[in-house]
C-alpha cells in the first residue's frame, strides 16, 4: 500500500490563515505592523524569486516587508554595516540575510553583525547554541517546518530511532538536534558514512537533506518508515525532485513528504512566524 503523503502545502496553507489572524491581533494590540528586512545581493536569478515569494506572502500575513537589495561587488564593510543598521532600528523585528553570499563577503562575519533576536532564520551562532542546550531559540525554518509537518500528522517520534542525512549547519544538523528533543535516538548520516542503506533499514524516520537528487532510494528503507524529504534538486527539464527516489520510496514507506509541495511550502510559514514571535519578545518587554 503506498505511503501517506504528508502534504506540506494543505498544512501551510491552514498556517497562513492563523498567522493573518494572530499578526492582526498583533497590530490591534500594539499599533505597531512587524516588520521583515531581507538583505540580498544582486545576481542570483534564484535568491530573487524567493525574495519575491516571501514579500508576497508578507503581504498576504499582514506583515511589512523590507528590502535591502545590494550590488554584486558589494564590499565586506558595507554588507556589515547594513546588518548593524538593521539590527539596531526598533522598527525591524526579524531580519533574513539571503544565503549563500559572493565568495567575497565572509558570511561568518556578517551573521556576527546580527541582533540575534532579530535572527529569524535561525543563523546565528547564540540560537544554534539555545538550540543545542534544548532551550528557547530560533530555529532554522526548514527543519522547523519538517517537525511541523510530523506533529501535525501524528507521527510518533519520542522512543524510535531516526536517521538525519546530511549535516549541514542549516538543516541536518539542526534537525537531528530537533528529533532528539523530542526523545528520537538519532543517527547523523554523510558521505563518509558506510554502508548508509543498513543505516537507514533500522530507522523509522529518515530525514534526507544531502543535495544529491534520488540519493535515498526504496530498498534502503525500513517498510513502513516516515521520510521527510528537505531536498531540492533541479532537472534539466526544468522539474524538481527531492533527494529521495520518490516513486520507488512511496511504495516502502509508511509516510513521505513529496516534492515539491512537502517541507518547501512550509519553511516560509516557519519564517513569518518568527517574525511576529519575535516582535512579540521585542515589545512587551
Amino acid at each position: 500500500m503506498p505511503a501517506m503523503i504528508l502534504d506540506g502545502r494543505a498544512l501551510a496553507k491552514s498556517l497562513r490563515a492563523s498567522l493573518q489572524t494572530d499578526v492582526a491581533a498583533f497590530v490591534a494590540q500594539y499599533n505597531r505592523t512587524p516588520q521583515l528586512a531581507v538583505v540580498q545581493v544582486e545576481g542570483d536569478p534564484a535568491s530573487e524569486s524567493y525574495v519575491r515569494s516571501i514579500r508576497k506572502q508578507c503581504a498576504s500575513a499582514g506583515i511589512a516587508f523590507r528590502l535591502e537589495q545590494l550590488p554584486a561587488d558589494v564590499q565586506q564593510p558595507a554588507m556589515d554595516e547594513v546588518v548593524q543598521a538593521l539590527s539596531s532600528d526598533d522598527s525591524v523585528h526579524g531580519i533574513l540575510i539571503q544565503m549563500p553570499l559572493p565568495k567575497a563577503l565572509l558570511a561568518d562575519r556578517v551573521v556576527a553583525q546580527l541582533d540575534y533576536r532579530k535572527d529569524v532564520d535561525g543563523i546565528h551562532p547564540m540560537n544554534a547554541g539555545l538550540l543545542a542546550q534544548g532551550r528557547s531559540a530560533f530555529i532554522p525554518n526548514t527543519p522547523a517546518g519538517g517537525m511541523a509537518l510530523l506533529q501535525h500528522y501524528g507521527i510518533e517520534i519520542a522512543g524510535r530511532r531516526a536517521a538525519v542525512v546530511g549535516r549541514s549547519a542549516v538543516v541536518g544538523r539542526p534537525m537531528a538536534l530537533l528529533l532528539v528533543h523530542a526523545h528520537a535516538t538519532v543517527t547523523i548520516c554523510h558521505s563518509r558514512t558506510p554502508d548508509l542503506a543498513a543505516v537507514l533499514r533500522e530507522c523509522d524516520i529518515v530525514a534526507v537533506a544531502a543535495g544529491r537528487a534520488g540519493l535515498v532510494t526504496g530498498d534502503m528503507l525500513r517498510p513502513g518508515a516516515v521520510v521527510i524529504d528537505f531536498g531540492i534538486n533541479m532537472r534539466e527539464d526544468g522539474s524538481m525532485v527531492g533527494d529521495v527516489d520518490f516513486a520507488s520510496a512511496v511504495e516502502v514507506a509508511g509516510a513521505i513528504t513529496p516534492v515539491p509541495g512537502g517541507t518547501g511550502p512550509m519553511t516560509n510559514s516557519m519564517l513569518l512566524r518568527n517574525v511576529l514571535d519575535a516582535a512579540r519578545s521585542q515589545l512587551s518587554k
